[in-house]
């Protein structure tokens, strides 16, 4: 049985990976099809140009988020096909020039709902094999280097940037900029990605891919490691069930602007302070991940996260959301981190793109399925629909502390930076 080493002179120091992945992933989450930014402004797209309902626009989302749902097909490309010889930084140069393409495309097309639901399910293809290879380096090198929990920090962290930057954006996009000019934007964020992919630090890919964690099999080899490695079912059960938030998406923005009575720009404040609250616990989490074992964190974090969207059940007005906003993220930022330090910690060697994004699209199935539930428990009752919509989200928040017991308590028995003996190879 192999397992990472701790050998301080094999690896590399800390700082020098943070500088890697904080801009690549600031880059990747903001050009992203499927975040803040370009999600809101295409639903005002559909809600004022075409005039779509919530359930139109959440089966929109549902449908065009498809290549989501089955992003391990991505993640498994991602771990057997190495293009031009550049492994994941061949991804980020070849894909990010497509989805680039398809973004020119669409800005010089006009506004149809066909062209927009073509245009989106394509640069959600492309998009989604630049994230397989961005997630599946950064669970390898949290592997390698024992260093997940922190990795998962920095994650979080940085991606709540684009994600803040997104949701304010998102409003002022829906009302001072055409379909035409946010497609151009989105083309040249995308084309920034490419150029990190010529960047090769040796803090990172200093001889990442010749390690044991790195090595896979045959297809066929690897689905069977794949099914028969049992921490990965955990780790997607319990993304699942923490994306799977009925009230917090598409009924809550016809909440907020049609029954409270909000500007469009107010969803999109919400969800910039929203995410914002998470950001401070994501770096008490980068401390305390070295001080705690991982298990103690989930359930702590678990605990605290169950009753977030109970405030929502008591706004009158869409301004008292907004400040609502703030206890409700700060609630759900240790399980957030937590999970994604689960997800990297349970990568089968050389399967790290494959579990990482089996864990996406389950993310991403859960995410679009609870808004498709929630917009029907919504459009259920004028008067009560979305109180429904919080106590069903309360509940299923609650299903993730059961699911706690199924992980392996080998694998979270510890603290980032120590030595753990479930981080093993297991041989094609």
């Amino acid at each position: 049985m192999n397992t990472p080493t701790t050998d301080s002179s094999s690896k590399p120091n800390a700082g020098s990976v943070f500088l890697y992945f904080g801009p690549l992933t600031f880059l990747i989450y903001l050009s992203l099809p499927s975040g803040y930014m370009l999600d809101i402004a295409t639903t005002y797209m559909l809600k004022n140009q075409l005039h779509a309902s919530a359930t139109q626009i959440a089966t929109f989302r549902l449908l065009t988020a498809i290549p989501l749902y089955f992003a391990f097909v991505f993640g498994m490309t991602r771990d057997l096909w190495n293009p031009f010889g550049m492994r994941d930084r061949g991804y980020f140069i070849l894909f990010s020039l497509v989805t680039a393409g398809v973004y020119l495309w669409m800005a010089s097309s006009p506004i149809t709902y066909t062209g927009l639901f073509v245009g989106m399910l394509l640069v959600m293809m492309s998009s989604r094999l630049v994230m397989a290879a961005y997630q599946g380096l950064l669970a390898l090198i949290g592997q390698e280097h024992l260093m997940s929990g922190r990795l998962s920090a920095l994650w979080q962290i940085v991606s709540s940037i684009p994600v803040i930057l997104g949701a304010v954006a998102s409003g002022y996009l829906a009302d001072h900029m055409t379909p035409s000019r946010v497609f151009m934007l989105m083309a040249g964020l995308s084309l920034l990605i490419v150029a990190t992919g010529f960047w090769k630090p040796r803090s990172v890919f200093s001889h990442a891919y010749d390690q044991p964690l790195a090595q896979h099999g045959s297809f066929w080899g690897n689905v069977r490691r794949l099914l028969k490695h049992k921490a990965i079912y955990p780790a997607v059960l319990i993304m699942f069930l923490w994306s799977f938030a009925p009230g917090s998406n598409t009924p809550l923005q016809f909440y907020l602007t049609n029954n409270l009575h909000g500007s469009d720009a107010i969803y999109g404040y919400f969800n910039a302070i929203f995410a914002f609250s998470f950001v401070p616990v994501f770096f008490i989490y980068g401390y305390l991940c070295k001080r705690y074992s991982l298990e103690k964190l989930l359930w702590w974090g678990a605990i605290i996260a169950v009753p977030q969207m109970i405030p929502l059940a008591f706004i009158h007005s869409a301004h008292t959301a907004v400040w609502l906003a703030v206890p409700m993220g700060l609630m759900g930022g240790i399980v957030t981190a937590a999970i994604f330090d689960l997800s990297m910690r349970s990568c089968p060697s050389g399967l790290q793109g494959t579990l990482m994004m089996l864990v996406d699209g389950f993310y991403a199935l859960s995410y679009r399925g609870g808004d498709i539930v929630g917009s029907k428990i919504y459009s259920s009752s004028p008067t009560h629909g979305f109180l429904y919509c919080v106590i069903a989200t309360t509940f299923v928040y609650a299903l993730m502390l059961p699911a706690l017991l199924l992980v392996p308590k080998k694998l979270i028995a510890t603290a980032d930076g120590q030595a753990n003996a479930e981080l093993a190879v297991v041989e094609a």
